[in-house]
């Protein structure tokens, strides 16, 4: 059986990372309450806890690995599917999710966002060069060129050059 889910729940064990077969794969285990509000008492109840098992492929796993500790409250969505296992006299059923979109639940806190090949801002308080929070820039050839036929650039971003009409949009 193999069906999308969408979950947000806690994970409850600290990401790790495998590569059988060269492709990273960073697993962790979700832990999902049901809550309900009690007229009778006036407050939340927690209800059961299902638990599951989430495996993240290659540059999303790397990125998983890297966001995400035990504790962390977020949001899952990937193909669930539900396995039977057995070892010896014991027997179960387990829930596994093939991770495509991962997040954290900001309801429950902050989270700072850095774009993967954007420039490393973490040893400057999330600041570049510039002093921009975050910003993404084209890759450059050796002379600080996009496509090699246009001038050096040194600070001009790659939006304001497609908006200029300079250069095509790199995306």
């Amino acid at each position: 059986m193999s069906d999308t889910i969408s979950i947000v729940g806690n994970v409850a064990t600290e990401p790790k990372q495998s590569a059988p077969g060269g492709i990273p794969i960073t697993s962790f285990r979700l832990a999902a309450s049901q809550r309900h509000f009690d007229r009778a008492s006036g407050s939340w109840v927690e209800g059961a806890t299902n638990w599951y098992s989430v495996s993240v492929f290659r540059t999303l796993g790397e990125h998983a690995l890297e966001s995400l500790r035990k504790g962390d409250r977020v949001f899952v969505r990937g193909r669930l599917r539900i396995r039977d296992w057995s070892a010896g006299e014991k027997s179960g059923t387990t829930a596994e999710i093939d991770a495509d979109a991962i997040g954290h639940d900001l309801l429950w806190g902050t989270t700072a966002f850095t774009r993967a090949g954007a420039v490393d801002t973490r040893s400057s308080g999330g600041r570049d060069e510039g002093g921009e929070r975050g910003v993404w820039r084209a890759p450059m050839d050796d002379a600080g060129s996009l496509d090699g036929e246009h001038e050096p650039i040194e600070t001009q971003d790659a939006m304001a050059l497609a908006a200029a009409g300079d250069v095509a949009t790199p995306f």
